[in-house]
């Protein structure tokens, strides 16, 4: 099925990078298989903000049917765009929403009404797909419009964190009223400036004035300002009561020294970035080399020498800049201090966050180590008692300690499991190797019973079709041969012998020197026994002639088939041995022995199969009738025959015998395959 704007675009368009949501493959069914249907969890927080970031086809998809419904008469060329989500199922990286801007480019050359209608579109793409969870997920962010930007972008950064995305798509609350949107997609710009206004008046009730600028600079950053007209009283009870806070600084009701001793992780810059206080933790650490003492006098130093500043990812070591990612988790690192290159805590990470001063004009941060457990702890010369009661720090690295504990155990647990699948694995393979030997020397059904110790019972089998052959002058050929010479050129054969067994699905019996021994209807009994033991034993013939004495003379054999009632059983414990008795057994191989060189003897029972189906053109030279087995009781009347040849009557008799065989066993098994499609419907 052709995409549904194939019409309006290139082909180029249909090569899109796979979106966000398909690179991550993010599957909310399988995250939340233990968690309560309605439980809000990170995956629904994460699927939230791809609406915003990477929305999916189905979810723009209902967006543009309903912006179709509600604005096709102001905008008339919309209806163009209607389409199927069936057809654009069969794209599963096709970029929709560059496509649609496409066609609107197309439609309408008007480059502000095409962006009026993305926004009316992102609009609309909150209307569709924020509903329940979803919404829920958004109204966690904040209680207010600012407090939602900046949660957006402290989430957004801790997801990328976590998926180790690399890419520079994210938000960064700049500032009051202040958002800016980084992406590659120039078209997720204006979609999310309608999602915006959307989730503005969905979630708080306002309608807030958005202008969309764009940055300049290498990477693609767009700078939505939004401005609020809030109700004084809304205001009052958002700043509360006026006495409660002071805003002097002076006022401050905990001196230097205990602010340093409850926060011992946290450290103050200037505006040049010059290290002012630090913490308890951070001074001890570095012991006086950095000048800045807890509670003492402003220190002289850089930040940037001493810290590294390893998230958010790019930033730019300037104060307003740093002030500008206030909304962003930091995570830093320590370097070693001027003439300390033996510092033993180098590379410790502290994660936290940046606190604009405005009293001051300085910048806080105030942190926590990221450790992994008591080893983590202790290798950078920490004490538990660095980590306030206050931090769940302590709670992450005693739980850690427990959890690595599990883990070994659980990884334990896990290499004694693998051993012993690997061992039951091992089992399983011999165990196959031992009933494939078992189906070649016994039927299936017959394997199958051996091989589960049960006891095998003898069975008579009624119309089994048995092939008797041996090789002419054989007691002659070993007499001037070597042992060896005899054993080669009996391999060689009677291998090709067991590839024609396979191929024409009936079951060798035995081996015994220079007679090879076949029967059909064992089994597997069906009303083309018969033929398919004919067949083989022409091919047998025609096989002889491939190969030579050890003299140079052509193999010759000779070949009986019958068709009869067989009693069958395993005979012997230690070597056992699938044998067929009776009767007719005994007819087969007179059979055998009133053959001739190159020739195949076949019973009036054997003939009498052949003849049922007069499709299949078999060549049958009736002999006299003395040279019937004097043991066939039903001889009167009856003569044996010579099976000359075989031709398929929809083949030209040009045609090599092996292509006539071919063709007739496509046939037979596709008559069986239909008989037994009839037997089950039935």
């Amino acid at each position: 099925m052709a995409c549904p704007f194939a019409k309006h675009i290139s082909s180029e368009q249909f090569q899109r990078q796979p979106s966000i949501a398909e690179a991550h493959n993010w599957n909310l069914d399988e995250d939340l298989s233990e968690i309560p249907g309605d439980a809000l969890t990170l995956t629904h927080l994460n699927a939230a903000i791809q609406l915003l970031t990477a929305p999916s086809i189905d979810n723009v998809h209902e967006a543009l049917m309903s912006l179709i419904g509600k604005y096709s008469n102001r905008w008339p060329g919309l209806s163009k765009l209607k389409s199927e989500r069936s057809e654009l199922s069969i794209y599963p990286h096709y970029d929709y929403l560059a496509d649609i801007q496409d066609n609107l480019t197309q439609i309408d050359g008007n480059e502000s009404a095409v962006s009026e209608i993305l926004v009316h579109l992102g609009e609309e793409l909150i209307q569709t797909a924020c509903v329940g969870v979803i919404e829920r997920a958004f109204k966690c962010l904040g209680s207010d419009l600012q407090e939602f930007l900046g949660s957006l972008d402290g989430v957004y950064d801790v997801l990328k964190l976590q998926e180790e995305d690399i890419s520079d798509t994210g938000f960064v609350c700049a500032g009051e009223g202040e958002l800016i949107f980084t992406s590659e997609r120039p078209v997720l710009a204006w979609l999310l400036l309608g999602c915006l206004r959307a989730l503005a008046r969905l979630l708080f009730g306002c309608e807030p004035e958005i202008e969309l600028e764009p940055l300049p600079g290498d990477t693609p950053r767009y700078r939505y300002l939004l401005r609020v007209d809030e109700p004084a009283g809304r205001a009052l009870e958002r700043r509360g009561p006026a006495d409660v806070v002071s805003g002097d600084a002076r006022d401050l009701k905990v001196s230097n020294q205990f602010f340093c001793d409850a926060f011992p992780w946290h450290f103050i810059m200037d505006e040049q970035l010059r290290l002012v206080q630090m913490g308890s933790a951070f001074s001890r650490l570095f012991k006086g080399h950095v000048g800045a003492a807890a509670g003492g006098p402003a220190g002289l130093l850089c930040a940037s020498t001493v810290f590294r500043f390893k998230r958010p990812r790019g930033l730019q070591l300037h104060f307003r800049e740093i002030v500008r990612r206030t909304n962003t988790p930091f995570m830093i690192s320590l370097r070693a201090p001027p003439g300390r290159p033996d510092f033993f805590a180098k590379g410790l990470e502290i994660k936290g966050q940046m606190v604009f001063c405005p009293e001051s004009n300085a910048l806080l941060f105030v942190g926590s180590p990221f450790l992994d457990g008591l080893e983590g702890l202790t290798c950078n010369g920490l004490f538990i008692s660095d980590i306030p009661l206050h931090d769940a720090t302590r709670e992450v690295i005693l739980v850690g300690e427990q959890a690595r504990a599990q883990d070994g155990l659980r990884r334990r647990m896990d290499k004694l499991k693998s051993s012993i699948e690997e061992a039951n694995a091992a089992v399983i393979k011999e165990r196959k190797k031992n009933v494939s030997l078992l189906q070649l020397i016994f039927p299936a059904e017959i394997a199958e019973r051996l091989w589960l110790g049960a006891q095998i019972d003898a069975k008579t089998y009624p119309e089994v079709t048995m092939l008797f052959s041996d090789i002419v002058g054989f007691t002659s050929i070993c007499s001037r041969a070597t042992p060896f010479m005899v054993i080669n050129m009996l391999e060689n054969l009677y291998k090709h012998f067991d590839e024609l067994c396979g191929f024409f699905d009936v079951y060798k019996v035995e081996t015994i020197g220079d007679a090879y021994c076949v029967a059909s209807g064992l089994h597997r009994a069906s009303i083309y026994d018969a033929h398919k033991v004919a067949w083989m034993a022409l091919r047998m013939i025609e096989t002889c002639t491939l190969y030579n004495t050890h003299d140079g003379q052509h193999i010759k054999m000779r070949i009986g088939i019958h068709t009869g009632t067989v009693l069958a059983g395993v005979v012997g414990r230690k070597m056992p041995r699938y044998c067929l008795f009776g009767h007719n057994v005994t007819i087969a191989n007179k059979f055998e022995s009133g053959s001739e060189a190159c020739k195949i003897n076949i019973s009036p029972t054997t003939r009498e199969w052949l003849v049922k189906h007069p499709d299949y053109g078999f060549q049958l030279n009736a002999r006299d009738a003395s040279h019937m087995p004097k043991e066939f009781t039903d001889s009167k009347g009856l003569t044996c025959y010579f099976l000359e040849g075989y031709k398929h009557p929809t083949l030209s008799n040009d045609r090599p015998l092996q292509e006539h065989i071919e063709e007739a066993m496509r046939q037979t098994l596709q008559d069986t395959a239909e008989t037994i499609t009839l037997e089950v419907a039935q």
